[in-house]
């Protein structure tokens, strides 16, 4: 039902985009009125733009891959032409009101053509920019104390990693670089915060490669984590699922890949590790994998868990943190928010989340949000970084 809304959205603003860039290349010279131009310029376009649905509908083959690559480029650079000249028609309307000589500029050939150049040139920029910018793995380190003791730890560093979203923006290269950053961090544990695949399996490419890269990460106590909402079998459409609510499991393929990587996932389960503190995994909070809404509260995750020692709870959505600090966790770890990954989702996502990325202490309770490894959607990072998270816990009891 979701298609019968999104393909003629998306359709009818590409047709304006197709109309105004048309017809600021019409401005620049007499040349782009011709047919011979005209047909390509419209064909190209109607590709690039079609090619989200081409990937949607195309069977599993190198030539669904081919085309949903391209596509996912495609995706950031349609919303920064569509912001800019949204933008630009903005300024135009507001323009037209405010005699002078910026207004006659601005209405005149030349300022209309120098416009659209300089349009062009940070569209050009800016999706340049946010594809390169996407590969590159950083290190945002965080200290907190917990006044707990922690057997015989004073500290403890534990590497938060997220959203690496394997499959067609993602692959083995950026898992390399991530396992880099994370083996020169000599952990003590590693922790991964969900949506460790991008819905379809079929979608990573040689995944056993991958596993293995995995496999090579070194911490004392081993990689733990959890499954997130798009670590479950869905077909997307622009990175959004069109799938009904029933059909959300997960592939078995995706555990069978964790146990080859070495990561041992927590499906509402609790783990008391070296007898020191304990580490809790949650289900997603929208789609735990096995076609319900079904987890543990944690009132009822936790309870039973000595308090003494200190707790930290890994989940995919930073929920909840007013009922896990009253419940007696120390630490929630989490992702998925991708701290908006591309400007201005950066700015917005502030708006929808108590955390949406970073740290924030709410009573006793230290929450870290990681914005992940990989990408969503669109193959862009722009005003965001793709980081891993290395956390030193320091305990006073």
């Amino acid at each position: 039902m979701i298609l019968l809304i999104i393909i003629p959205v998306y359709i009818s603003l590409n047709l304006y985009i197709l109309h105004r860039v048309h017809k600021w290349l019409t401005a620049c010279s007499e040349r782009f009125h011709s047919r011979k131009f005209a047909v390509p310029y419209i064909v190209i376009y109607s590709l690039l733009a079609l090619s989200l649905l081409f990937a949607f509908l195309l069977p599993s083959s190198e030539l669904q891959v081919l085309v949903k690559r391209i596509s996912n480029y495609w995706l950031g650079t349609f919303a920064y032409i569509l912001i800019f000249i949204a933008v630009a028609d903005i300024l135009r309307l507001v323009l037209k009101k405010i005699p002078g000589k910026i207004h006659d500029f601005f209405f005149s050939k030349v300022g209309y053509v120098f416009v659209g150049i300089l349009l062009t040139a940070l569209i050009g920029g800016i999706s340049a920019y946010g594809i390169v910018h996407s590969n590159i793995v950083k290190v945002k380190p965080y200290e907190v104390t917990i006044r707990k003791n922690c057997g015989d730890n004073r500290n403890l560093k534990v590497v938060l990693v997220a959203d690496l979203h394997l499959g067609y923006s993602v692959g083995n290269g950026q898992m390399q670089r991530m396992v880099k950053k994370i083996n020169d961090q000599n952990a003590d544990l590693v922790v991964f915060a969900g949506d460790i695949f991008d819905n379809e399996y079929e979608a990573v490419q040689n995944p056993d490669r991958i596993a293995k890269t995995l496999a090579g990460i070194k911490s004392r106590y081993g990689s733990f984590g959890v499954f997130g909402n798009h670590d479950v079998t869905e077909r997307l459409l622009g990175g959004f699922s069109v799938a009904s609510q029933a059909k959300e499991m997960r592939d078995p393929r995706f555990e069978e890949f964790a146990k080859k990587a070495k990561i041992r996932i927590l499906d509402d389960e609790v783990m008391l590790i070296d007898d020191a503190f304990y580490l809790v995994g949650r289900k997603d909070a929208q789609k735990p994998g096995d076609g319900t809404k079904n987890r543990i509260e944690p009132e009822v995750i936790l309870s039973g868990l000595d308090k003494a020692k200190p707790i930290i709870v890994l989940e995919h959505q930073p929920k909840q943190l007013k009922e896990l600090e009253t419940s007696g966790a120390d630490m929630q770890l989490c992702g998925h928010t991708h701290d908006g990954q591309m400007f201005p989702g950066n700015l917005t996502v502030k708006l929808m989340w108590e955390n949406a990325c970073g740290y924030l202490k709410k009573g006793n309770l230290h929450s870290i949000v990681t914005s992940g490894v990989g990408v969503w959607g669109s193959a862009m990072r722009v005003g965001t970084d793709c980081e891993i998270c290395p956390i030193t816990i320091h305990f006073q009891g």
